[in-house]
Formats: structure tokens, sequence, C-alpha cells
């Protein structure tokens, strides 16, 4: 894997603040809105509590300490006491509220975007990994909750308070105000400096993370290939390098931000500094009274506390803003069209056909070309053909997983379009080769949260295509629990158990893509005689490259480039001495050089 500085498009940061966004965003927080201004009026209300005590010794050394009114002094002392119980309790009000309102509304943007993926149509998903539609619904979501967990909301309200402390020491004393805001300038041109290294070094971050997560997606997944080829030390030096690459960046993150402190910190001293230099010989001049410098001192450590932190909150605003944009284009990336309103057909049921059907994944690089069949109820149809034929195409439309620019499909005599999806799925059971197992038992994976399914349907379903057999001798039965995946069981065991899911549904069409392809030829015998008595009554296609699992099938269709070039039972094929024929020799009885010359034609 090459390392790449180039940032993926999704990697970039946006404007720091976006009032589109922010009115999306704002859609889910209006539930909460009460809480949400509750928490808003509670922000004044907490910097009119901080700084109104520095104000408070002043006035308790120039009026209480220098006439020595003790009883003054302890009334000073009990508003200092309420002006801090107030400020913790505005503060603790204002950060509660707020963190509430934040994961309530974050919740239910990440149940939106949950619901959206699951109607998202299948193309979306060949298009984009699985880990970047993960990330979009923890990560980026996560991200935007760090917006209210930083306080980034408050930027306004910082303003706000360093316009408020200004006036109070302009009101206070002009000249020792400007001689304490003489050193601002210069603190403003470096926090825009470290925001725009600190920026650019988070998009560096940001890209750095992701090509850690691709790549441990990747190699974990995987492993079994690393370890059969003996390549971990190679895999090792490679998480290595990207681990290392991450930790550099992460690391002149913490110098800029270590940098910004000891310069808000120097800056603050300096100032303090410069104050106590100027107003102490004033004071020595009885000029200015003790109480104002101490006032001073205390504002000035309180003014310079938003400005350090303005950086990190930009940066964190800066993100929040680039991970809803991309939370948004997901929502609303276009979902699956639910079709039309019918949920049973006109014709009799089972009945498929294809009618002049034309299909392309991308432009016009067609998969199937002007393919037409019918499939009456009950009746078992076999596709065959070599790799690339479109077989697996053939079912993904009949699923309507994608639709169809050309031609027509018809289940039960209506067109797809018209189907409620829904409703048509519930008549198709399709078993993939791929089998995937959720986490759960192992007769919540037959059910497959349908509760009307009981432990009685469940068993029948498993024991109708010879599943129970293995069931049955787990330690847990029905109850064993499944690894992720389905790794504690053989993929033969998990093609058994994806049976008996499809047919505990009892559609009126099942579909077999590979189904048989990865079992052994015990299984096998074992599937074959199960399947010959659930396609009795049922319309059946079968994909298959194993030609023997389709021999007994009542009509064989030969694909090949897209088009349909073969039709009729295996007899009738073999005596045509075709493709069909080709293939059946390839498999069972051409020796290696006159199979490679088959397979070349």
């Amino acid at each position: 894997m090459a390392e790449a500085e180039a940032l993926h498009p999704e990697e970039q940061l946006g404007k720091a603040y976006d009032a589109r966004l922010m009115a999306r965003l704002w859609v889910y927080v209006r539930p909460y809105r009460r809480w949400f201004w509750l928490a808003v009026a509670s922000l004044p209300a907490t910097s009119v509590a901080m700084l109104v005590r520095p104000y408070l010794l002043k006035v308790g050394i120039d009026r209480y300490v220098a006439r020595g009114d003790v009883r003054g002094l302890r009334i000073l002392a009990l508003a200092y006491l309420g002006a801090m119980v107030a400020e913790f309790a505005f503060f603790y009000l204002q950060y509660a509220l707020t963190m509430s309102v934040a994961l309530r509304s974050l919740a239910d943007l990440r149940r939106d975007l949950f619901t959206h993926v699951q109607r998202l149509p299948l193309s979306f998903f060949d298009r984009n990994p699985v880990g970047r539609v993960v990330t979009r619904l923890t990560t980026d979501v996560d991200v935007i909750s760090e917006m209210f967990a930083a306080g980034a909301l408050t930027i306004l309200m910082d303003a706000v308070m360093l316009l408020g402390i200004m006036g109070i020491m302009f009101a206070i004393d002009v000249r020792l105000a400007l001689v304490t805001l003489s050193l601002v300038p210069l603190m403003i041109l470096a926090i825009n400096f470290f925001r725009v290294k600190a920026r650019d070094n988070y998009r560096r971050i940001r890209e750095r993370v992701a090509r850690i997560n691709a790549y441990l997606q990747e190699a974990i997944s995987g492993m079994r290939v690393i370890q059969l080829f003996a390549r971990e030390e190679h895999a090792f030096r490679t998480f290595d390098r990207f681990n290392d690459a991450h930790r550099r960046a992460y690391h002149l993150s913490n110098v800029y931000e270590a940098a910004l402190f000891s310069l808000a910190e120097t800056v603050s001293s300096a100032s303090m500094a410069l104050v106590l230099a100027y107003g102490g010989s004033r004071i020595l001049g009885g000029a200015l009274a003790l109480g104002t410098l101490v006032a001073f001192f205390e504002y000035i450590q309180r003014f310079f506390v938003p400005i350090r932190d303005f950086s990190t909150k930009y940066a964190v605003m800066q993100s929040a803003m680039a991970a809803a944009e991309r939370v948004f284009q997901l929502l609303d990336t276009p979902a699956e069209p639910r079709g039309g309103k019918a949920r049973s057909g006109v014709g009799r049921a089972g009945s498929v056909e294809f009618d002049r059907v034309w299909f392309a994944y991308r432009g016009d690089e067609y998969v199937l070309r002007d393919v037409s069949f019918r499939v009456e109820p009950g009746e078992t149809v076999a596709l065959v053909g070599p790799t690339g034929a479109g077989k697996s195409t053939v079912i993904k439309l009949l699923a309507r997983f994608y639709e169809v620019p050309r031609g027509t499909i018809r289940v039960e005599g209506r067109a797809l379009a018209d189907w409620d999806t829904e409703a048509l799925r519930r008549r198709i059971g399709v078993v993939f080769q791929d089998v995937f197992l959720f986490a759960g038992t192992v007769a919540e994976n037959i059910a497959l949260g349908r509760r009307d399914l009981g432990p009685a349907e469940v068993a029948a379903a498993a024991r109708r295509v010879r599943a129970d057999r293995f069931i049955e001798r787990l330690p847990g039965g029905y109850e064993e629990l499944v690894r992720e995946r389905g790794y504690n069981f053989s993929t033969g065991q998990r093609q058994l158990i994806a049976f008996a899911r499809a047919l505990a549904y009892d559609p009126e069409i099942l579909v077999l893509d590979e189904a048989t392809a990865s079992v052994d030829p015990e299984t096998e015998h074992l599937v074959q005689e199960a399947l010959r008595e659930l396609f009795r009554n049922r319309t059946a296609i079968v994909i298959a490259h194993r030609l023997s699992t389709v021999e007994s099938a009542d009509r064989i269709l030969v694909l090949h480039r897209g088009r349909i070039r073969e039709s009729g039972t295996h007899q009738e094929l073999l005596e045509a001495r075709g493709l069909y024929y080709r293939l059946y020799q390839l498999q069972f009885s051409a020796p290696p050089e006159r199979r490679a010359a088959a397979a070349a034609r």
C-alpha cells in the first residue's frame, strides 16, 4: 500500500461556521429547544458572576480594608462567595443541559442515519467501502458531539466576555487599561499564525488516521492470508510506518498547542508585569488605589483564557462542520426506490418473466443484453455459464437491488416498478454463496427478526434442509451463540443455516446463487435431497458452476457474454453439443489440454 500525502476530498476541512449546516443540525436540536435556550441563557449569567468577582475585590480593598470596616468586609466576602456559587451553578447548568441536548440530538441523528443507510440501494455499497459508511455513523457524529463538549458554541459568548472585560477595565482606569491591552495585537498575530499551522496539521492528522483505519480493516480482515503466507513482519512494518506518521503529526499538533498556551501565559505575565510597573508607580504617587491594581490582575488572567482557547475551539468547529457536511451528504444520498403500492401479483403465484432486459453497472458496458425468458410456477430453472456471463446479475435485478434501464421484469404478471419492494422481497428467498451470519443465536439467525416464527417453525425449517443434524449436536443447540460472521461454524454449516433462513420465510420463489459450491459432497447430497422436496411446489432459480447440481433442473439456460445462448434440459443440451456441452466436458471428461483450448474459445 503506497503512502500518499494527497487528501481524500472527504478528509478536507471546510469553513469553521456554515449557516446551512447549522440550520440542518438545528432540526435535531429543535425537539429539545427549551433545554437548549435555558443553557444559552445561563451563559451570560455565568459570565456576569465571573466578571463581578474582581470588581468586588477592588471594592473590598479600596473601600473596606482602607477604612478598617470589618462588617463591610464580611458582607462583601459573602457577596464574593455568592458570585462563586452562582458561577459554579450556572456553569454546571449550562454544561449539563448542553451535553444533554447534544447527546439526545445526535442519538436521533445517528438513528436517522442508520435508518437511511438501510434504505440505500446496493449500488451505493458497491461504490463506498464499509469502513467509510461506519465512520459516518460513529466517528463523524462523535466529532459533532465534541463541538458541544469543547464549548465551541460559546465562541460568540467568549467575544462578548472579552468586550465586557475591556469595558470594565476602561471604566475603572483608561490609562491602565491601555497598558494592559498593549500586547494584545502581538497575541492576535500569534494566534492567527498558530491557527493556520494547526489547521493544516489537523488535516494531516485526519488523513493519517484514515490511513491507519483503512489498513487495520484490511489487515485484520485478511489476517488468515497474512499468517498463511508468513507476512506478519511486512504487515507490522507497514502499520508501524503509518502509525509513526500519525504520531509525528499528532506530536506537531501538541507542539503548536503547547506553544500557543505558553505564549498566552507569557503575554499574560508580561501584561501583569507592565501593569505592576505602571500601576505601582501610580500607587506610590497616590494616583491609583491598590484595589484597582488587584482587580486588573484578576481581569488580565480572565482576559487571556478565551483568547488562548480560541484556536482550539476554532479547530473543533472546523472539524465539526466538515463532519456534518459528510453526514448530511450521506443523508442526502437518494434512497432505494420503494416502487409501487402493489403487494400481490396479477398472474399465477411464483411466475417470473424477463422481457428484453438490458443492464450495465457502468455506462454502456452491458452485462445483460436483450435477455428474455420465463419461469413458470413450480418450475426449476438453472442458469449456467462462464464467469462474468451475467448469472448473478439476473438475481440482483430480480430482487430489485438495481433498477432495469431497458426492458421489463415481471413477477406474477406485475412489473417490478409496480411492486412494493418489501412485499416483492418477501416472495423471493435468496441464498448466496457467501453466507453472512449475524451475532446472536442459531435460532435468531434462522428467524432473522421474524417474531411470528417460533422455535417449532425454526426447527422445522432446519430439519427440511438437514441442518438439524449438526445443530442438535451443538452444546447449546439452537441457542448456540454465533461468533463474529459465523466463524465458529464450517462453510457447509453456514450454508445450511442460510438454507433454513430462506425456507423459514416460505417464499414463492427460491433462488440459489452458487449456494452449494462450498459444501462437501456428502453435505451436497443431503442438500440435494432437501431441495428436490422443497422445489416440488415452488418456483426455483438455481445458479451454479458445478453442473452436477443442475442436471435435474426442468430447464437450463446457458448465458454467455450477457446473452442467453442455449435453453433446454440437461440431456437436450448435451446432445446439441454447444456451449453447455463444452462446459460439461471441461468439468468432467476433457484432458487438461482440451480444457484449456475450450476455455480459450
